[in-house]
């Protein structure tokens, strides 16, 4: 072991570091063992959550939303974060690229073609009375899930990261958010809060990165018809090693760099599809479904605890806010910490409405044309996702498109990226969770605990993908989001609270 190796061991916040290790490689341990038991367990256990505490994973999620808008208009918008001498480390531009491409990983990717196809086929009941068509039915409830909610649910936890760490001086903790209600800087406390949402991101990514990898290997199968068991190896170590690097490198190499990349090459693969498309479709569609969105925004808010006992909730928006909730709590802390420099009010312009348009606008497009061409134009995109999976819905929209192949090769690019970059900025908030001596002036963790992170993820993806599903993981990842849930619901009050004070 050389020197250097052993001052980034010493840096270390074992406390927190060991617990999550463990744990999950005691959950891939079981699951190897005995598969079916283990998917029993955790898909008991999470519907348990989600039937217990639906109504208020949908509350809560409808206040966090409430608390942004007051925010953004509230006298403490005005107050710089990092004091009021605070400079700027990213350009508005590096900023709005980094947070989005941190917050969408390959969810945007993935699911911006099929999830609409689901709705198509299994509309929920509460819709069944609507004077709108399926399709506009099914592109209203794809931005419910895409855009101002889950946005709200990064925004508040990140905001207040950031105001703790670098106004109120507290330590790099996710105990730190809750300052406005809990002053006290107990360890053990920090340590068990930090270590819970540490073991919900991991099994979050490392079935997000499953989704990637399906996602590429469904496209190389489709453009060249290659399939082998070493592709998913070799996209696996591909990905990984392209994220460990990235996140090696720091804020202002690797992950500033490939986030300008990716969020250009974003804009330009949705420009082309929309214009490909029958976009005046499209653009008529998409007006509706934001009409309709914006008209039952309440309604659609309170789902769960409206129908109670109505499973399309269950298996829909709550099932997500959870996945985002188990992902919001680390996600805050790199998001807090690159808005060092701006305002209260840019911040909110920055990480929840600019990024929810976003949303809406990739929605409309890919969303729409999938919807379109199932709906109008006669292509049977149900049976492509019943019969092959919904990695190969985008797929088969681009055998109707111009230049299939090349497109095609554009979209695995844009998934590549899309993971890497959100991998690298969350390796990097993970690794600082889990290291001693984070602060303002020296915010950046030891390399080491970033390679140990990523191959982890890498690992556990890869035998779960490989040897018992990823089902299970995102299970767990979902588990993560009840306790992500208190914590973040605490947080809210205590912004709640600076609001009525009118001071942070």
């Amino acid at each position: 072991m050389t020197p250097n190796f052993r001052k980034h061991l010493s840096k270390v916040r074992h406390e927190v570091f060991w617990p999550p290790f463990i744990l999950l490689i005691a959950a891939l341990l079981c699951s190897l063992w005995d598969r079916s038991l283990f998917l029993t367990v955790t898909t008991a256990t999470n519907n348990f959550i989600i039937d217990h505490f639906g109504w208020w994973f949908s509350g809560g999620s409808l206040l966090m939303v409430l608390t942004c808008f007051a925010l953004l208009f509230s006298p403490i918008a005005k107050v710089k974060i990092g004091g009021p001498k605070a400079t700027p480390i990213l350009n508005k531009w590096q900023w709005f690229s980094i947070v989005l491409c941190t917050t969408i990983a390959t969810g945007i990717i993935f699911w911006g073609t099929a999830e609409p196809i689901f709705h198509l086929i299994s509309p929920p009941n509460f819709l069944s009375n609507s004077n709108n068509t399926d399709g506009v039915n099914a592109l209203s409830l794809v931005f419910l899930h895409w855009s101002f909610t889950p946005y709200a649910i990064y925004c508040i936890p990140a905001l207040a990261f950031a105001v703790a760490f670098y106004n109120k001086k507290l330590p790099f903790s996710l105990q730190s958010t809750l300052f406005p209600l809990f002053t006290s800087k107990n360890k053990v406390f920090a340590s068990v809060i930090d270590g819970i949402c540490l073991f919900a991101l991991i099994a979050g990514m490392s079935a997000s990165l499953g989704a990637g990898i399906l996602t590429l290997s469904g496209g190389i199968h489709s453009l060249f018809g290659f399939t082998s068991e070493a592709l998913t190896a070799l996209l696996t170590i591909l990905i990984v090693a392209a994220f460990i690097i990235s996140a090696i490198s720091g804020l202002n190499k690797g992950i500033k760099i490939l986030s300008d990349i990716n969020l250009r090459v974003f804009i330009l693969l949705g420009i082309f599809v929309f214009f490909s498309a029958d976009f005046l479709s499209i653009l008529s569609l998409a007006g509706s479904a934001l009409q309709q969105y914006v008209t039952e925004f309440f309604n659609y808010g309170t789902l769960a605890i409206q129908y109670p006992e109505d499973p399309w909730p269950k298996s829909w928006t709550t099932f997500n806010w959870a996945n985002w909730m188990a992902w919001a709590p680390i996600t805050a802390l790199f998001l807090g910490r690159i808005g060092y420099g701006y305002t209260i009010r840019q911040f909110l312009i920055f990480n929840w409405i600019l990024p929810a348009v976003f949303g809406l606008i990739w929605m409309s497009i890919f969303s729409g044309i999938s919807i379109d061409l199932a709906t109008d134009k006669g292509v049977n995109l149900q049976q492509v996702l019943q019969a092959e999976g919904a990695e190969y819905i985008i797929y088969s929209i681009f055998e109707h498109l111009p230049w299939t192949q090349l497109v095609a090769v554009l979209f695995l690019v844009t998934a590549l990226l899309s993971y890497v970059t959100a991998a690298d900025s969350n390796t990097e908030a993970m690794s600082g969770l889990s290291a001693t001596g984070i602060s303002p002036d020296d915010p950046t963790p030891p390399i080491v605990v970033k390679i140990i992170w990523g191959i982890t993820i890498g690992s556990i993806s890869y035998i779960m993908l490989e040897l018992a599903g990823i089902e299970g993981i995102k299970m767990l990842s979902n588990i993560g989001g009840l306790p992500a849930l208190f914590l973040i619901t605490a947080v809210t009050i205590g912004m709640v609270i600076n609001l009525i004070k009118g001071k942070i």
